[in-house]
């Protein structure tokens, strides 16, 4: 009598609790024994105890598309035209692998049919064709999103016991896995009443165990795990499982490298390619935007039933600015979506070296003056018809290219390439040679180098401002050549002696750093440039550019200059042999 007397002060305690909990079912009762508790099949216990052990039913969504249901192994797949046979769920990160190689996520998936799902119940269903598979994923909920808990396992076996109208023990059964305890549950009717043998140990997401000793215990561990944890409910494989935590360690660790917007159905990439994302500690990012420089921002990640939110806030630039769910975060790839119309990809850079090179300082240098082409490269071969042409870089992104003659128009921009390298970008139609993106090498106030290694692409110009009267000598050179005509006495390449080939040709030199080849009767034979410029690292130069195919040709080079009197000018060039050419011009 006692021992009934204590059992049923208990069972009040229990229901007394209970009653303040509102995740619990509005009574409980208990029989079974002194020790053991028990719930009705169509508790919200029971209904607790049925999600924690259901299939799960997403980690093949890349390919199914639905989380309340998993295709049965093995299976045939065809992605982006390779075929595959799915026989394990590792297989399905070479699904993943084959779609990670397009950035632009125009991927195409077919279902080698008949195919066997398995619901969460654990029950099967065979499957023809897409119609079918497509009729049942609809009736999951919106986003392939389930009722399983995933957050928390049970440790198994566990002892369940049923009882009969009495309220008398009819039965007792160990269970073993979750097929075992899902199927336990789905064959009870609604009112049956069962217990389960206490203490049970439960397993959550991150490793950790817990006891439970009673029902109440157990129902608050399973609906406190419910969310908790990344269920991997969307359509991708594995879901790349991360915290918010990890979110951020990799945002902090390195800039982010831009390989694909799309907003509103447009694809925006091209716009933003290799742009860079930077994100910092104290809550603000920047974007390079190359042109105008860095567009300063904000940024925070949250933790929601539908995974992690990055949220980008930048005024007035609305194709980043957005709460952006995160949906895989591996190998340093970073993938945003708010929809199917929405989606940026970031990727991880962390080889981009700090430039030496100030850029406010670059930008501020090119726009000052005019700069010379002392020398191009492309592949390693020189470019000499361009000897001596001059940019003229805008302040509105114009860039101009000539000779004194003839111009050519085009864009520019300061900006990283792609290998995070503070660059010169040309784009010129009309000279696809010096359209490039240019890593500058070396910045002085008169000399610009830049270089492209893995091509074997390599600039240098001069900068020549309004003839400075810092520097007298050079306009006094040009005034004694454009004072006269002047004659080849004597051009020696190496120990060649060539002056013969020049004999009744007369050089007359203008302003427009042009220079006209005549030759009997005042014949024009050629016209070409000419220009005195003062190099940092060679002195003073004289530059002819005879862009024709006859002998002139082989005058076109930066020459040093080693005098010049009124009546004379002699010119030297060392060649890579270490031998030297020497011409010498006089004046008739």
């Amino acid at each position: 009598m006692k021992k009934l007397i204590n059992n049923m002060l208990r069972a009040a305690l229990v229901v007394l609790t209970l009653s303040f909990a509102s995740c619990q079912e509005e009574y409980e009762e208990f029989g079974g024994g002194s020790e053991d508790q028990t719930i009705s099949a169509d508790s919200s216990t029971a209904t607790l105890i049925e999600n924690t052990s259901s299939k799960d039913g997403s980690y093949d969504n890349i390919v199914d598309g639905a989380s309340c249901f998993a295709i049965q192994f093995p299976y045939t797949v065809n992605v982006n035209g390779v075929s595959l046979t799915i026989n394990s769920e590792s297989d399905l990160q070479s699904v993943e692998e084959i779609f990670d190689e397009l950035d632009n996520d125009n991927n195409l998936l077919d279902i080698v049919f008949p195919i066997v799902i398995t619901l969460s119940d654990y029950s099967e269903i065979n499957i023809d064709n897409q119609n079918e598979l497509e009729t049942l994923a609809r009736e999951c909920i919106e986003n392939g999103d389930d009722d399983d808990i995933e957050c928390i396992d049970f440790v198994y076996p566990i002892t369940l016991f049923t009882f009969d109208v009495q309220n008398q023990l009819s039965g007792d059964f160990q269970v073993k896995n979750d097929k075992d305890m899902r199927r336990f549950f789905a064959d009870l009717d609604d009112d049956q009443l069962i217990s389960i043998q206490f203490p049970i140990t439960l397993k959550k997401y991150d490793g950790t165990e817990i006891v439970v000793e009673t029902n109440f215990e157990l129902a608050a561990a399973l609906e406190t795990a419910k969310n908790n944890c990344d269920e991997d409910d969307d359509d991708d494989y594995n879901d790349d499982d991360f915290t918010e935590e990890e979110l951020k360690e990799l945002l902090l660790d390195c800039p982010l490298q831009v390989r694909q917007v799309i907003r509103n159905e447009i694809d925006s990439t091209e716009q933003y390619i290799e742009r860079l994302l930077i994100f910092h500690e104290d809550g603000t990012v920047t974007f390079s935007t190359f042109t105008a420089g860095e567009i300063m921002g904000a940024w925070s990640t949250d933790f929601t039933d539908q995974g992690v939110v990055l949220s980008l806030n930048f005024e007035n630039f609305t194709d980043f600015s957005a709460d952006w769910y995160v949906y895989q975060l591996e190998e340093g790839v970073v993938k945003l979506y708010k929809d199917e119309s929405n989606k940026i990809v970031l990727k991880k850079q962390c080889d981009i070296n700090p430039d030496e090179i100030d850029r406010e300082a670059f930008l501020t240098l090119l726009k000052e003056c005019e700069w010379i082409i002392k020398e191009v490269k492309n592949q390693g071969q020189e470019i000499e018809r361009l000897l001596g042409y001059e940019f003229q870089f805008k302040t509105d992104g114009v860039v101009t290219l000539g000779n004194g003659v003839n111009t050519m128009q085009g864009t520019w921009e300061i900006g990283l390439n792609a290998q995070y390298r503070l660059s010169l970008i040309i784009s010129i139609d009309d000279e696809p040679r010096v359209s490039f993106e240019w890593p500058i090498k070396k910045m002085l106030d008169t000399r610009l180098e830049f270089e492209i290694e893995a091509t074997d692409h390599s600039m240098k110009l001069l900068r020549v401002c309004e003839d400075s009267i810092e520097d007298n000598d050079i306009p006094e050179i040009r005034n004694i050549v454009m004072g006269g005509t002047w004659n080849v006495t004597l051009f020696q390449e190496g120990e060649v002696d060539k002056t013969i080939s020049y004999a009744g040709m007369d050089f007359k030199f203008y302003a427009d750093h042009q220079v006209e080849v005549t030759i009997i009767n005042d014949t024009i034979l050629a016209n070409g440039l000419w220009r005195v410029i003062r190099d940092s690292d060679e002195g003073l130069m004289f530059y002819i550019n005879f862009d024709s195919g006859n002998d002139l040709l082989e005058l076109t080079e930066d020459w040093k200059v080693v005098s010049v009197t009124t009546i004379q000018i002699e010119l030297t060039m060392e060649n890579d042999d270490g031998s030297s050419d020497t011409l010498v011009l006089e004046k008739i």
